[in-house]
């Protein structure tokens, strides 16, 4: 889905890059790739769709989401020193089905019988050390959909990706706590456009029946019934899981990686307005892109995430209801648009759609970045299983064509800017949801195959200087203001932010949950004033030096912050610590950091910073 992963910030960020380090870093050699949650802020994208999906775009996410990706690029710089890159490849097994498994069957069976899975299983590793041999970090490819937690999930989190990457820091960066520490672990987005982690496929959840079929569709309750399960007794669980086998494959990928990438660097990125690319068939026949539009089965949503009105996956045809309500609202959508996606009903014409501003991008990024041996293929969007293969064997033809042979070419997912999903020609005429959300029409994948076989012939023959650089895109300075206001924290009388509602019991066995209730304030402020860097910490005494050092923060995998709205100002935050069977027996406090929102008469709004303290407890073994 259209979730927190998309990135209009890219602009920001190169300014920014471009005003401390002139030159070095640009359009071609900067990469945003999303790793790509569906638990996230959102509200930071600046085309209408993603907007109203996310009640009004918020300058504060954006600015913090700019801030962090900068500071973490200065750091990246501060830190270089010269090193090795290894390169290793290797499958990882049990944690993939396809999602639209009907839709790849669309693919004709000459294509489908080179293959043995209908997902890429193929996991991709850059291990980097320095000349000494010491650890810096990894990259990692493979392509799993972040969606074991489901959409009843209201935890900023990072998924079954994030959770590898976690777990393979906390083991490089020993004593260190998460987020800190000298090791980066980063596990990367692929195609994973039809690929799902909830390995048990899709249930009816009333009846327990499979529904895996053409509509997504269960026989009582229709397409909100039918839900894919992962292999957990809950989300964290199967989150774990999942996530627990992609970092273990990843460790061996890691310890046994021994071909070394070496040779020339080459970047090269154009701009494109993919509503109108001319696209070559064969020697004689050509075909158009189409301007942006989503069908009918972009509402249904998918398997990992359903939609929240009455639509099914695999529809073909319109409904005089919803295409009704959409030409009063926002007009109707042209007959060429409607000709040129055809099969797709069209529900939503974003392309043709521009008020307050345009609702989908017309220009995109198409990037490349070789390192020796290696093609990183940043694409915009999400491709499909079929759909990355067939982008990846053109692009290492053409690099052979022009005497760069035996080139691996990995694709990274979700870069730069999010124009949701690629399927291949022939997956898009089942239109089930990653065809309905192939914005660009059936010829979206021929389109960029032709525009990455250009990027490659470039860096292949060195003539990357002579490409157009392409039409720059939108900069939008009025955006829709968020629909949800800034209202001033307010404690309930006779008390302060902070002050402990509902305390901690004296003593806790490890498998319980200590919980911790106080009077709170909007976690929002925390982004506009950075005091405190993270909303909690849980604390260990140690009776040697009369101390508490910090155990967990809340980036920890264990510990858990809710907030809860209250009315005009009112709030309550609650500290959860799930105390692990390893957690050392000993006396443990926690504490909640926050700032709230003060406005005095005919004042401007200030944020201030208060913190508080849990009473002291027990944790025992048994």
């Amino acid at each position: 889905g259209a979730s927190a992963k998309t990135f209009e910030w890219r602009s920001n960020v190169l300014n920014r890059l471009q005003s401390k380090y002139g030159s070095l870093y640009r359009q071609d050699n900067v990469i945003l790739s999303g790793t790509h949650t569906h638990s996230g802020p959102g509200g930071y994208f600046q085309y209408t769709v993603f907007v109203i999906a996310s009640e009004g775009f918020s300058n504060r996410t954006f600015e913090y989401m700019v801030t962090g990706i900068v500071k973490s690029i200065e750091m990246a710089h501060k830190n270089m020193k010269p090193g090795k890159i290894f390169i290793n490849k290797g499958n990882v097994e049990g944690v993939q089905i396809n999602r639209s498994p009907s839709s790849y069957l669309w693919n004709p069976p000459s294509e489908r019988a080179r293959y043995s899975s209908n997902t890429d299983k193929e996991m991709i590793i850059l291990k980097m050390v320095d000349l000494n041999g010491v650890d810096l970090g990894l990259i990692s490819w493979f392509a799993i959909h972040p969606v074991s937690m489901n959409n009843t999930n209201h935890l900023v989190n990072s998924d079954n990706m994030g959770y590898a990457s976690y777990l393979f820091e906390q083991e490089k960066n020993k004593g260190y706590l998460p987020g800190q520490g000298p090791y980066v672990a980063a596990f990367a987005s692929s195609n994973l456009g039809d690929v799902s982690p909830n390995i048990l496929g899709p249930r009816c959840v009333n009846t327990g029946d499979s529904c895996d079929n053409a509509n997504s569709s269960c026989p009582i309750g229709g397409s909100s019934m039918c839900i894919a399960m992962g292999p957990g007794h809950d989300m964290f669980n199967s989150t774990q899981i999942i996530g627990g086998i992609i970092y273990q494959r990843a460790k061996e990928l890691y310890a046994s990686a021994s071909q070394e990438l070496t040779g020339p660097l080459a970047a090269a990125h154009q701009w494109v307005n993919m509503s109108n690319v001319t696209v070559w068939l064969n020697s004689t026949h050509t075909a158009q892109t189409c301007k942006p539009a989503l069908g009918y089965s972009f509402a249904a949503g998918t398997i990992d995430g359903f939609g929240s009105l009455n639509f099914t996956q695999g529809t073909t045809v319109g409904d005089p209801f919803w295409d009704t309500l959409r030409d009063q609202l926002l007009g109707k959508p042209s007959e060429e648009i409607k000709r040129c996606h055809k099969p797709k009903p069209i529900l939503l014409h974003t392309g043709e759609l521009t008020k307050p501003h345009p609702w989908h991008p017309d220009i995109v990024d198409v990037q490349m970045i070789t390192v020796g041996s290696l093609a990183i293929i940043a694409i915009p969007g999400e491709f499909t299983t079929m759909s990355g293969r067939r982008l990846r064997e053109a692009v290492q033809a053409e690099f052979a064509t022009y005497g760069m042979q035996n080139m691996t070419a990995v694709i990274s997912g979700l870069c730069n800017v999010y124009t949701h999903y690629i399927t291949t020609f022939e997956e898009y005429q089942a239109q089930r949801y990653e065809a309905a959300s192939t914005i660009y029409g059936p010829h979206t994948l021929s389109a960029y195959i032709q525009l990455f076989r250009a990027l490659a012939k470039a860096i292949a023959t060195d003539t990357v200087a002579n490409l157009s650089r392409g039409p720059e895109p939108p900069y939008f300075k009025q955006l829709i203001a968020s629909l949800i206001p800034n209202v001033v924290d307010r404690a309930p009388l006779g008390r302060n932010f902070g002050d402990v509602l509902q305390p901690a019991k004296p003593t806790y066995r490890v498998g319980e949950v200590a919980e911790v209730i106080f009077v709170g304030a909007n976690p929002k402020n925390s982004a506009e004033n950075q005091t405190h860097q993270t909303f909690l910490t849980v604390e260990k005494y140690e009776a040697t030096s009369a101390t508490w050092r910090i155990v967990h923060n809340d980036a920890s995998w264990e510990t858990r912050f809710y907030w809860h709205k209250g009315l005009l100002g009112h709030s309550n935050a609650t500290i959860q610590w799930h105390i692990p069977g390893t957690a050392q027996p000993g006396i443990y406090r926690m504490k909640y950091f926050g700032h709230h929102r003060k406005q005095d008469f005919l004042k401007p709004a200030v944020i201030l910073p208060f913190e508080s303290t849990s009473s002291a407890f027990e944790v025992v073994t048994s």
